[in-house]
């Protein structure tokens, strides 16, 4: 069964409405950015290579010979950004792209009275 909710660090990623939140605050992702985030929330601290996410997200085989999933992590790390967690989201050495997060809540999250 797959879960409805993800979470890595201070970003709640729920299936249902096919966005993040951090807190009570919507990331406003795009279908695409949604797939992305949590493809790479589903391994965080594992490189996926940008064939990888081609063929797992975009679903092609074949290089489209667009920087379409460059622009797609800076699209969603300038969402995470605003909330002061664009870097979870990192480029690997190696090439390729993985999310820099402990799988679960954050330890350092507040509970809200």
């Amino acid at each position: 069964m797959i879960p409805r909710f993800i979470e890595a660090g201070d970003v709640t990623l729920d299936l249902f409405h096919r966005d993040g939140r951090v807190e009570d605050r919507w990331l406003h992702l795009h279908p695409r950015e949604f797939e992305l985030l949590w493809r790479l929330a589903q391994c965080p601290g594992q490189r996926l290579t940008r064939r990888e996410l081609l063929a797992e997200v975009w679903r092609i085989q074949q290089e489209p010979g667009t920087n379409s999933v460059a622009v797609h992590v800076a699209r969603v790390r300038g969402k995470l950004d605003r909330f002061g967690l664009g870097r979870m989201l990192a480029t690997h050495p190696d090439g390729g792209y993985y999310l820099d997060a402990p799988p679960g809540p954050s330890a350092f999250r507040f509970q809200r009275a």
